[in-house]
């Protein structure tokens, strides 16, 4: 079995690619669920009132789904794609929750992350803000419309924190910002003979596109 992560700030266009992949190979396909989370618009509207709701009740969305999904494996599922990574969850709650909230959150995340499998191969869409920004808005949905260019500035530069600490499976850093994978096949064969390359190290690998 293969455990391929799909990455990217938000808008980056990561399920989108997870569900190519998927459906090309025939690969078992995990999908974050944060939609039917009940305090995640509310957070958007009020993130200092309902942030360490939302981070918590995520951070134990994310595990049960991972671990039955990964528990509960067809022998023939020779690949299985995810469009999050477990450690999203604390990238994320550093931007959002107050020091006391994030010690707090971090004592729950240490216990639940070590019961988690690692990726063989995790993959970063690394995209500039403004593309990010134009993304969310193609997309409509109403409470992502709030988000800012510094938001999204913030969350990735905690995802470059996170991979420079990372040593133990290799990372795929790949700068999308000069093309578009969805409507430009090329630029799609392009990604996928990067991440078909079986010539990778341990830690960050960096591409640009």
């Amino acid at each position: 079995m293969q455990f391929l992560v799909i990455e990217g700030n938000i808008g980056s266009g990561k399920t989108t690619l997870a569900k190519m992949l998927a459906g090309e190979i025939n690969a078992k396909l995990i999908l974050e669920q944060f939609e039917e989370n009940p305090f995640l618009k509310n957070f958007y509207n009020d993130p200092s009132r309902f942030s360490f709701q939302l981070e918590i009740s995520l951070l134990i969305e994310r595990y049960n789904q991972i671990k039955k999904e990964l528990i509960d494996i067809d022998p023939s599922d020779e690949v299985i794609i995810a469009d999050y990574y477990f450690a999203k969850t604390k990238i994320f709650a550093g931007n959002t929750l107050s020091p006391d909230e994030y010690r707090i959150f971090c004592e729950a995340y240490n216990i639940l992350s070590g019961e988690l499998p690692k990726p063989d191969l995790y993959i970063y869409l690394n995209a500039p803000e403004e593309k990010l920004l134009n993304n969310i808005k193609k997309r409509g949905r109403d409470y992502e419309q709030k988000i800012s260019g510094d938001y999204l500035k913030k969350i990735n530069r905690e995802y470059q924190n996170f991979f420079n600490k990372v040593n133990d499976f290799p990372i795929f850093d790949i700068d999308i910002s000069k093309i578009d994978f969805v409507a430009d096949p090329r630029n799609y064969n392009q990604l996928k003979k990067i991440i078909r390359n079986a010539d990778y190290r341990n830690g960050l690998n960096k591409f640009f596109m």
